[in-house]
């Protein structure tokens, strides 16, 4: 994702999930697609379809995390 789109992305989730510890940040060896966290937490990936310009974002839910 390109560098404009990642800080679309983190004010997008910051102001919708009225977070600021939430971070949207390149990936290291991908580049289509974007990865979240709150804090230092891993939450998910952000993904962009470039067949129709929008995003997807992935967040796997532990069952452990549910307890």
């Amino acid at each position: 994702m390109k560098p404009d789109e990642i800080r679309k992305l983190d004010a997008y989730f910051k102001r919708v999930f009225q977070n600021p510890k939430l971070q949207v940040k390149a990936r290291p060896r991908k580049d289509d697609s974007a990865e979240v966290y709150a804090g230092d937490e891993f939450l998910g990936i952000v993904f962009k379809d470039e067949d129709d310009g929008d995003y997807n974002f992935s967040m796997a839910i532990l069952d452990i995390d549910l307890a």
